[in-house]
């Protein structure tokens, strides 16, 4: 009697402590759920130009950044703008089913509609204002000058993935989005090289090249060989690659056509094309069409890129989950050897390593003007010329990957703490802003604000926007 009575008790305690756990994240996920709305609210109703965003605004909004001051008539399509913002909005749409984000997402693609380029992509932002300098010669007849249709950092990638996902949303019905889409996609597959790379820039469809294999120039790279247009050549710089692999994907899994997947293979076998022989089996930033790593920009030289090689190596162990194929895993241990034993002092690796030599390459600046340097002293500070070592979270990835039949690529992403949670709900203000204040920091499109001064930024909003949503979505399968 007393054993039972005992049980008894102990469950009666269980029942009692698992319903006020069960209260407790009821309450904080209300919480979450009012912050969301609160949020989402001031950002659309007042930080929003024509459905649209730039990255960071001054607390009274009479000061607006892109990549450098925007006007009221200017959004951006370069992460963290306009699709940045629209996504999340429909991460929210996602996590609770309320059809005031899936407006605000669509008020997004919309606007971003409005800039696609009569070359089926995007530039970094768009103009509303008919006589402004910022307008490109956008599809809808209502712009004018260039037509270079942008893989740089994401612009057109980004608004492709907006356009697609809102596609989806709303049912494939909405049809200037739909057709924005379409269109969209279509001039991607055409921008595609033979080989399976793209270029940075494209107002149509690419000319064939030869399929070669990457290979060290046989000229003296310092003083010979470069190319004005290196943007419409073979471009990996700033995750181009990366992005397009992502849109691709999407593309398939949402519209089921398999010129996508096509793309995507193609894209993958580009990049194994793309390695560089032993003794730097990493990857370079841009290309020429013998394949031979090339100048960009001034103070951007050929060299074997320690950041891209990191970012090249996550791309194909998506290309491998997505084709089950495992020819896309054989590049990665060469790889990662080298960045391994290329590892700076202090752990980082170098944005450029010298061809051949190895040796970390960097740029010395005296006005306009820029030197090749072995000495990381005096760096400008406009460019990223160390960055972080992946390796470990790489390796280990890789390691799960390879270990499975077929390929799987394990979700790295986590559920927000409960921490993580209350400190995003108590960090938003009276007026629904999460407020930011400059410590010096290298921002985004590099704004200019006042040390010490407050400030909106997309990117913190739609980090607290998702990682609210992804809170919601993850307790309300418990």
């Amino acid at each position: 009697m007393c054993q039972r009575l005992h049980g008894l008790c102990l469950a009666i305690v269980t029942l009692s402590t698992c319903a006020a756990v069960n209260a407790q994240q009821n309450d904080l996920r209300q919480e979450a759920s009012s912050a969301m709305r609160k949020a989402a609210t001031y950002y659309r109703e007042h930080v929003a130009s024509h459905g649209g965003y730039v990255y960071h605004y001054s607390l009274d909004l009479r000061q607006r950044w892109g990549e450098g001051v925007a006007t009221v008539d200017q959004i951006w399509v370069q992460p963290p703008g306009t699709p940045t913002v629209g996504l999340a909005f429909l991460r929210a749409y996602s996590a609770t089913g309320e059809k005031y984000y899936l407006d605000a997402a669509t008020d997004a693609a919309v606007a971003v509609a409005y800039g696609q380029l009569k070359s089926g992509g995007w530039t970094n932002s768009v103009d509303f204002n008919p006589s402004s300098k910022l307008v490109a010669e956008y599809r809808n007849g209502k712009g004018r000058g260039r037509n270079n249709s942008s893989l740089d950092d994401g612009q057109t990638q980004s608004a492709i993935r907006l356009m697609i996902h809102v596609d989806k949303a709303l049912d494939f019905k909405h049809k200037a989005i739909h057709e924005s889409a379409q269109v969209a996609l279509d001039a991607l597959l055409k921008a595609q090289y033979p080989n399976g790379g793209f270029p940075q820039v494209w107002t149509g469809p690419v000319e064939p090249q030869a399929v070669l294999r990457a290979n060290y120039p046989d000229y003296d790279w310092r003083t010979e060989g470069r190319i004005k247009n290196y943007w419409d050549m073979y471009t990996l710089n700033d995750n181009v690659t990366g992005y397009v692999a992502d849109t691709l994907l999407d593309a398939h899994r949402i519209y089921g056509d398999e010129r996508y997947l096509q793309a995507l293979i193609k894209l993958g076998d580009f990049l194994r094309l793309a390695q560089m022989p032993e003794p730097q089996p990493g990857w370079a930033q841009q290309y020429n069409y013998k394949m031979q790593p090339i100048w960009a920009r001034k103070f951007e030289p050929p060299g074997v890129s320690g950041d891209e090689t990191q970012e090249v190596l996550e791309t194909l162990m998506k290309i491998a989950q997505a084709t089950g194929d495992r020819k896309y895993l054989e590049p990665i241990p060469a790889a990662l050897a080298w960045l391994q034993r290329s590892a700076l002092p202090d752990g980082q690796v170098a944005r450029y390593y010298e061809l051949k030599t190895n040796r970390p390459l960097y740029m010395s600046r005296r006005g306009d003007d820029y030197s090749l340097t072995y000495d990381d002293s005096n760096l400008p500070d406009h460019y990223g010329w160390k960055t972080a070592s992946r390796v470990s979270e790489i390796t280990k990835q890789y390691k799960s990957i390879a270990a499975a039949s077929p390929p799987v690529l394990v979700s790295t992403a986590g559920i927000p703490t409960e921490q993580e949670v209350r400190r995003v709900i108590s960090d938003l203000d009276e007026q629904g802003r999460w407020v930011s204040t400059y410590r010096g920091e290298r921002l985004v499109g590099q704004a200019k604000i006042a040390e010490n001064s407050p400030y909106l930024s997309s990117q913190v909003f739609s980090d607290n926007l998702t990682l609210l949503s992804a809170f919601l979505q993850s307790t309300s399968r418990r």
